[in-house]
């Protein structure tokens, strides 16, 4: 590709309204453009590069056994009724209507389409294993798009979709994937980790997701020496502080006007927080439940929603908050609740003299005891964990790392089939659920990660297996004959070689080209000049590492040719 024919319209300056690296980074070198919120035109040299991505994700899944095929994006909302996720989806499914009133979505996922495909195409078990997969476009109603294509309403995702006669067979796919994952990002040079993640709306019973490690990533990582990891929605662990010892004292009201906070409510008593006990009331598939946590911690909305096998869950709205408890937001208590689910964390369990809402506007009750002044039917794991808290595998202090989710692969066992009725015949002739297994990859997520580990304050440094081109042949002066006539030498044997070449061959000054190689991250850069030729040399340089050398121009096709092929390796 010659640069004089490409649409590569690099900018100068950081967009003022991009936040993260990546995002800074693909608008500068011309990868994206935006559209509209959290919609964006991939141009051509972001275009090569997610074409690269999708390459090296079809070679693994094809590596194991997995067949390729394409669904619609729209999908009719009959199927998303089917499994019930039409109405618990939440707002990021995108719905629209055709001319005659009828429903559909936009598929941010296709486990209904999969399903549908499969229970009116398999008859028997001989049929089982297998996995299919597409790579297409999907979209996600976000409310706050953002950090670019990172978190974007319509962005490329490979999603898989596994069927199983039982539960060993999925766990046999389930790792293959797992480890096909693992080759992908190496091959897409990330440094990641997978975790155990919340299953969310997908649902199943097990899950991991793929971490890019980053400091501007989305997620909160949770991470042991011992080798334990979570996202900061599925790990488990202890809480850390240590309770004096005490004496149980009467509990009684106390007047606490307009304080309806956590801080309010301890600064106003001068008390710590964490003796206080939050009463949060949410709304779980349309039945309000209360959640009792210590005043210091947050409630894990997943691992709530998980152990009451809710498919929705909600922080109530104040009219059902004053509904169950008496009382506005903000001084809701657990004394005297009847009629409706507790469910108390751990944290609780060992206070003495807490404080709690009072039930009754400007009021809360102190020295409360957790089993004296209100009734437990048991304790469960319900906080989010965080660093400084305890591993739950072996005690030790937690850390954490941010993140770029990339992938997340999931055990659904029959969620799907269940519902939809998907059923094949067994050995013995009986009709069965399928056992499904999903796993989906973000591959324009993926090109953000890679920018985001792969970059320095000049540009990006792309690996050589998804650059948009191997090679760029800078030439300093185009104009001059020589030089003109040595690059296109160049240029036709490296591409007569197999190389990705593209020929800078605009008549800008050399430092307008020298930035703009520095800025799009061709893994080779050659250089062409006056001052080389004379010498019978060009240089090559090494856009990550800075390396550079001359080298004679006879052997230079040769030389590029090697530096390629041992990165392509």
């Amino acid at each position: 590709m010659r640069w004089s024919r490409a649409l590569i319209p690099t900018h100068k300056e950081d967009p003022s309204h991009a936040e993260t690296v990546s995002h800074k980074l693909m608008l500068r070198a011309g990868l994206i453009r935006r559209l509209t919120s959290g919609v964006y035109n991939y141009l051509p040299l972001g275009w090569r590069v997610v074409r690269k991505v999708e390459a090296i994700v079809r070679e693994e899944m094809d590596r194991i056994g997995c067949q390729e095929l394409l669904m619609p994006v729209i999908s009719p909302s009959e199927l998303w009724q089917e499994t019930g996720r039409w109405n618990v989806y939440g707002k990021e499914l995108w719905r629209v209507h055709d001319r005659n009133g009828r429903e559909f979505a936009l598929g941010p996922t296709h486990e209904e389409v999969i399903t549908d495909i499969v229970r009116n195409e398999v008859r028997s078990y001989r049929q089982l294993p297998f996995t299919l997969y597409q790579i297409q476009t999907k979209f996600r109603d976000e409310i706050r798009p953002r950090f670019g294509v990172v978190r974007a309403r319509e962005f490329i995702m490979k999603d898989a979709y596994s069927f199983h006669e039982n539960d060993d067979s999925l766990s046999v796919t389930y790792d293959a994937m797992y480890d096909a994952y693992c080759r992908i990002f190496d091959r897409c040079e990330l440094d990641y980790r997978p975790v155990e993640a919340a299953t969310g709306a997908i649902g199943g019973s097990a899950s991991h997701e793929f971490m890019v490690l980053c400091d501007t990533g989305e997620s909160e990582v949770i991470v042991c020496e011992c080798g334990y990891a979570a996202t900061d929605e599925r790990a488990e662990g202890l809480i850390a502080t240590v309770m004096p010892p005490e004496e149980p004292l009467s509990a009684e009201p106390v007047d606490t006007p307009g304080m309806k906070t956590i801080e309010d409510v301890s600064l106003f008593l001068g008390m710590e927080p964490w003796r206080l006990i939050k009463t949060i009331v949410y709304v779980a598939d349309g039945e309000p439940v209360v959640a009792l946590i210590r005043g210091d911690r947050d409630v894990n909305e997943e691992k709530l929603a998980g152990l009451l096998g809710a498919s929705m869950i909600e922080a109530a709205p104040p009219a059902v908050v004053e509904k169950v408890t008496g009382a506005p937001v903000g001084f809701a208590g657990p004394i005297g609740l009847s009629g409706v689910k507790l469910m108390v964390d751990n944290s609780v369990e060992p206070l003495v003299n807490a404080v709690v809402g009072g039930n009754a506007v400007d009021v809360h009750i102190r020295n409360v005891t957790p089993g004296r002044d209100f009734s437990v039917d048991g304790y469960c794991d319900i906080a989010r964990i965080g660093k400084g808290d305890l591993c739950c595998k072996c005690g030790k202090t937690l850390d954490s790392f941010r993140g770029i989710e990339v992938s997340q692969v999931f055990k659904l066992g029959t969620k799907y089939s269940d519902s939809m009725k998907a059923t094949f015949l067994n050995e013995n002739g009986k009709a069965m659920p399928f056992v499904m297994g999903c796993y989906g990859l973000g591959v324009s997520r993926t090109v953000a990660a890679i920018i985001e580990q792969h970059s320095d304050e000049y540009g990006i440094m792309w690996p050589m297996s998804v650059a948009p081109f191997e090679v760029e042949i800078l030439a300093v002066k185009f104009k001059n004959e020589k030089v003109r006539e040595a690059s296109e030498q160049l240029y036709d044997e490296l591409r007569a070689a197999g190389m990705d070449v593209l020929l800078d061959d605009r008549h800008d000054s050399p430092g307008v080209k020298f930035k703009d190689a520095d800025l799009i991250g061709v893994p080779v850069r050659v250089t062409i000049g006056e001052r080389g030729l004379k010498e019978g040399t060009l240089e090559i340089k090494m856009r990550r590492t800075g390396e550079q050398r001359d080298v004679a121009i006879e052997e230079a096709t040769a030389e590029i040719v090697k530096i390629v092929e041992e990165a392509r390796a």
